[in-house]
């Protein structure tokens, strides 16, 4: 059984002004157990949102003042016994009763036409399965592979018929919404023109929702091979190397389309903003930045606090100063022989602006490959390096020290800077959180070339130049 996760508190947003409320009973006579759990899918996992308890002769009612969203619901023992039913369009206060050999196949609803629908579904499916494990037994290969084909047809006779009945019932939409539009790609024009392979991938990218109604909250709430893993597809497959420029209509697209359900836009927004807040891939920057900027600074994200909107705003407006292709904000320090050295008036025609210190576990990790690529490639490629430390109080200067003289650090090309003293708060303006940071600057306009560093990034950009 797939891990099922107690509701935490990050999913508390989800839950926000709720309505009242929620009653389901859930008859399973000859049942034992003495508790069943209540859950929902939820993008790529399962959550628990109650517990009911045996009554003594199967019974079980679940009763909150939460309002339960529409989507694919569970009922558990946290063990063998699993069942899913869904909550669509009624008042959650229906009742499911069935017995302890077969939750699903014997499952009987009262007060919800729409899991009517969805367990006549269940069980003519199940009823399909069953039959061909019981002909995989008795027919040889070749005959089996033949009866196969004609079941399959068979499955797609009833998944139709589902969807033409009950168009709109929650298990069609479903259903619906699993129809492949890769396969739907054309190969050619009207005309009889060879699409060229852009062209395919444009339409690819274009018709990619035509199925998923992101505009009906019940479509975040299923299970991940629904809805889940062809979004990860579509941001991490299909926009892979994709510039900033051209995903970020794309998600605007997408965010626009599912405004009408307040559940699928707020997890869009969070989901897309935290993506690419966390993206190692230095041009991303820039799509947080417009996410920030078109959403939380419009007021369109009103389930985060005034503190947590505040918080990426004041991220965004310093991360769009050090994107790519900007100019970097002067900064003047100072070496340890109290010679002032300006960032804009570094010689050379690039520096290497680097944040770090010798009491980061991971700047002693990764700052001598970086020392060993630049000492490499300084003086063929005419660079220095502004190297600043961090933490500038004495202890951390003797360590430093140490540091420079045990790793052999000398080349003079490479200008060691203790941040104590400068003309602007380097932290604040550079956003200094972590370190090491490491950037790269063309000194004629002083715009940042690349950051977000490491050496063996480094070493391919350096070649590249």
């Amino acid at each position: 059984m797939k891990r099922i996760i107690i509701i935490s508190l990050f999913l508390l947003p989800l839950l926000a002004a709720a309505k009242p409320g929620y009653k389901l009973t859930l008859q399973v006579d000859g049942c034992t157990d003495s508790a069943i759990l209540l859950g929902y899918y939820l993008a790529q996992e399962r959550y628990v949102v109650d517990t009911a308890y045996n009554n003594g002769r199967g019974k079980f009612v679940f009763k909150g003042d939460k309002e339960l969203y529409p989507g694919l619901y569970f009922f558990t023992n946290n063990s063998d016994r699993f069942v899913d039913f869904v909550i669509y369009h009624e008042k959650p206060t229906f009742t499911l009763q069935t017995d302890n050999r077969n939750w699903t196949t014997n499952m009987r609803v009262k007060g919800s036409p729409q899991n009517e629908v969805f367990f006549n579904y269940q069980r003519a499916s199940d009823r399909l399965y069953h039959e061909m494990v019981d002909a995989h037994g008795t027919l040889d290969s070749a005959a089996f592979i033949e009866y196969r084909n004609g079941m399959i047809k068979r499955m797609d006779s009833l998944r139709d018929a589902i969807i033409s009945e009950h168009p709109e019932a929650m298990i069609s939409r479903m259903m619906r919404a699993t129809t492949s539009v890769e396969d739907q790609v054309p190969q050619y024009q009207p005309d009889g023109t060879q699409l060229t392979q852009r062209q395919r991938y444009d339409y690819l990218m274009a018709h990619y929702f035509d199925y998923i109604p992101l505009d009906d909250d019940f479509i975040i709430r299923t299970p991940k091979e629904i809805f889940y893993r062809r979004f990860s597809d579509y941001t991490d497959k299909y926009m892979r190397g994709m510039p900033p420029e051209e995903i970020c209509p794309l998600l605007d697209a997408i965010i626009d389309r599912a405004e009408p359900a307040p559940q699928v836009y707020q997890w869009l927004i969070n989901t897309l903003t935290e993506k690419y807040l966390q993206s190692n891939i230095m041009v991303y920057d820039e799509v947080y930045v417009h996410l920030v900027q078109r959403y939380f600074t419009t007021g369109k994200v009103t389930w985060l606090s005034p503190s947590a909107i505040d918080m990426n705003v004041e991220r965004a407006n310093k991360w769009e100063r050090l994107l790519v292709g900007h100019e970097a904000p002067e900064l003047i320090l100072f070496d340890t022989m109290r010679r002032a050295y300006s960032l804009h008036h570094m010689p050379g025609k690039y520096t290497l602006l680097l944040f770090w210190s010798p009491t980061c576990g991971h700047c002693r990790e990764v700052i001598p490959d970086v020392y060993d690529v630049f000492n490499q490639m300084a003086d063929s490629l005419d660079i220095t390096a502004f190297a600043i430390l961090t933490e500038p109080d004495e202890h951390t200067t003797d360590k430093w020290k140490k540091f420079l003289a045990e790793h052999h650090m000398t080349n003079p090309r490479w200008i060691n800077l203790n941040g104590g003293e400068a003309n602007v708060d380097w932290r604040e303006v550079y956003d200094i959180e972590t370190t090491p940071q490491i950037y790269l600057i063309g000194n004629k306009e002083h715009r940042f070339l690349a950051k977000k560093l490491n050496a063996d990034l480094l070493r391919k950009i350096l070649q590249n130049l």
